[in-house]
């Protein structure tokens, strides 16, 4: 379910980072026990918050199986989704696990581990719904999307005939999908087969059109978020962790406990 297109230019200023603060970044992050990881807990099945009131899902899973692997401690620091980016540029958290795809617009202030998972995006709108998915075609429609998504993105950018609904968070494009207040929803598929069509509220709804899956707005899949004086290291443990992961089986492991398809990025 890659998602997430945040554009935070303020951020960009701020990770032009000196030679020595670099520097130093780089030597604290190489002898870091303890990563502060950024999550959002408000994208289910990803990560939500649970009965206990501790963030769970598949990529809470995925960040204490990166963790055990590197041989650290994770701390999992909940973060509003618009959020993520400031507080990884403010040294609030170390790095984002939280379906954040890698584009370029974002590669522009931050870094990025290879990528450990990749989905399209889908429409999710009333089963009966009889639509030509075509900018002309939806003029006039409104679509919920999430903001600081690349959903949003691509939904300003290509639908522009269209009224765009921006929300704080998925669900709340998906009740407003449900009461009428919107005619479609933009997201990733899994957000909407396992955060909607799965429950009661689901009921008569499913995704309708193509898939949507343009690099340029989309990215290449959903990367580790990290400052980019800690990239050298911090995002090899990263990349090292991921490759062993998927290697040794236990990425197939967590995907098939959480989804009946594939997740893993094309090679």
């Amino acid at each position: 379910m890659q998602r997430r297109h945040l554009i935070a230019l303020a951020a960009i200023a701020c990770s032009a980072l000196t030679g020595f603060t670099a520097f130093s970044a780089q030597a604290q992050t190489a002898d870091m026990k303890k990563i502060r990881i950024g999550v959002e807990g408000a994208y289910p099945p990803f990560s939500e918050v649970g009965k206990d009131g501790k963030v769970q899902g598949f990529e809470i899973d995925l960040a204490n199986a990166y963790c055990a692997e590197m041989k650290v401690t994770c701390e999992m620091v909940q973060v509003d989704f618009d959020g993520l980016i400031p507080a990884l540029q403010a040294r609030k958290i170390d790095a984002i696990i939280a379906s954040l795809s890698i584009t370029d617009d974002r590669k522009k202030a931050i870094a990025f581990s290879n990528a450990y998972y990749n989905t399209p995006a889908r429409f999710a709108g009333k089963a009966d719904a009889k639509l030509d998915f075509t900018p002309a075609g939806l003029k006039g429609k409104k679509i919920g999307v999430q903001r600081a998504t690349i959903h949003e993105t691509y939904a300003a950018a290509i639908f522009k005939q269209s009224e765009i609904v921006r929300y704080a968070t998925q669900d709340q494009a998906f009740l407003d999908l449900k009461s009428g207040r919107i005619d479609l929803t933009l997201a990733d598929l899994v957000a909407i087969d396992q955060g909607f069509l799965a429950k009661p509220d689901g009921k008569g709804f499913a995704m309708v059109g193509p898939s949507y899956d343009d690099v340029k707005y989309f990215g290449t899949g959903s990367g580790v978020g990290m400052r980019k004086a800690d990239e050298k290291v911090l995002g090899k443990k990263f990349n090292d962790a991921i490759a062993t992961i998927a290697a040794n089986g236990t990425f197939k492991k967590l995907n098939d406990k959480y989804f009946p398809y594939d997740l893993a990025p094309k090679k």
